[in-house]
């Protein structure tokens, strides 16, 4: 019985000997991003994760959710895929440390129309790179098979990552006051967000082959560019609560860029005062916009537009904090303040 049912399911278009392959090439990735907390091994019907509460009064878990949209159509024209799991890792985690959450462990789910194990076992190696940058554990996943679905050569990846955080700790925007300055932190160019509108106005659905070409004011291929992973931020936000820096309130500038998302750090009665010539404007975003006619505000509409994440911090921390971002590798700038208003940003 179980051989037959093995060939019928392979009949179907799922190769279960693949899975296993699958398993056996990511095993040893997984197992590299383990920290302290972490019980058993890869393999079983659940994640286990015993987290350190010391010192902690009252612990709070924070959790995030979400994939990379189709930044993988990228991938694909580009058969390259060592990368996306960084994206995928990077969405979830920038997202739980604005309530000031340090992440604990990652949780995986490829959905592909054939498993090729290589791929998986590429996708993989990006998803453990991210969880080694943000400091958490890969401690489970899922890979589906869906022939008829997906085509064979697709697929798609989301992931979900907790993290914690004492109560009185939590980030939430509630201490923000007029004066306090806002400090952007610089993006690794698109992100994971407008691809829809990056592939339309720059013909690349149409004609793939624009990917390989070497664009001077990129210094890279365009599909290069494109590819480039979202960055990580958790490391420095913790660098800059160690150094005792207060951290008012924090947004990850994701879809919506920073007109939709600035406003959801803000408390009722304030406003964010960006300066858009406070921060550079990474090449590819004015190669974006020059070759879709697109109006500036839909560009900081859709985009990132060079910063990633935006933070309040008072004044009078403000040389402190820079210094402690630039020990961390950081790349940032002053690009505005808080001030009175309901107008939740505005960038002038």
């Amino acid at each position: 019985m179980k051989n037959s049912h093995s060939e019928s399911y392979a009949a179907a278009g799922v190769d279960v000997t693949a899975g296993y392959e699958s398993v056996n090439r990511i095993k040893p990735l997984v197992e590299s991003t383990y920290i302290p907390g972490v019980l058993g091994t890869l393999g079983g019907f659940g994640g286990l994760f015993a987290p350190d509460v010391a010192g902690m009064k009252k612990p709070v878990l924070v959790s995030g959710t979400d994939g990379v949209g189709t930044k993988l159509k990228i991938a694909f024209l580009m058969d390259k895929h060592d990368t996306i799991g960084i994206d995928c890792v990077a969405m979830c985690v920038n997202d739980i440390i604005c309530g000031g959450a340090v992440p604990l462990f990652f949780l995986d789910y490829i959905a592909c129309g054939k498993n090729h194990p290589e791929h998986i076992a590429d996708i993989v190696s990006g998803i453990t790179e991210g969880c080694r940058q943000a400091g958490c554990a890969l401690i489970g996943g899922e890979t589906a098979e869906h022939p008829g679905l997906m085509p064979e050569n697709e697929y798609d990846v989301a992931g979900f990552s907790v993290g914690i955080v004492d109560e009185e700790k939590i980030i939430d925007g509630s201490t923000l006051q007029e004066g306090d300055l806002l400090i952007g932190l610089s993006s690794n160019g698109v992100h994971s967000n407008g691809f829809s509108l990056v592939r339309k106005v720059l013909g690349i659905d149409s004609n793939p082959k624009a990917l390989d070409i070497h664009v001077s004011e990129l210094g890279r291929t365009l599909g290069e560019e494109l590819l480039r992973p979202t960055h990580i931020y958790v490391r420095s936000i913790q660098c800059l609560r160690q150094h005792g820096v207060e951290v008012k309130a924090i947004s990850h500038i994701t879809g919506g860029g920073l007109y939709e998302n600035v406003p959801r750090m803000m408390k009722a009665g304030l406003t964010a005062r960006i300066q858009k010539d406070s921060f550079p404007v990474p090449p590819i975003f004015e190669i974006i916009q020059r070759s879709g006619d697109i109006p500036e505000r839909d560009m900081y509409n859709t985009f990132n537009m060079g910063i990633g994440l935006v933070i309040a911090i008072p004044k009078d921390q403000i040389g402190h904090a820079l210094d402690v971002l630039a020990r961390a590798g950081e790349q940032s700038s002053i690009i505005g303040t808080v001030v009175k208003g309901n107008a939740g940003v505005e960038l002038v």
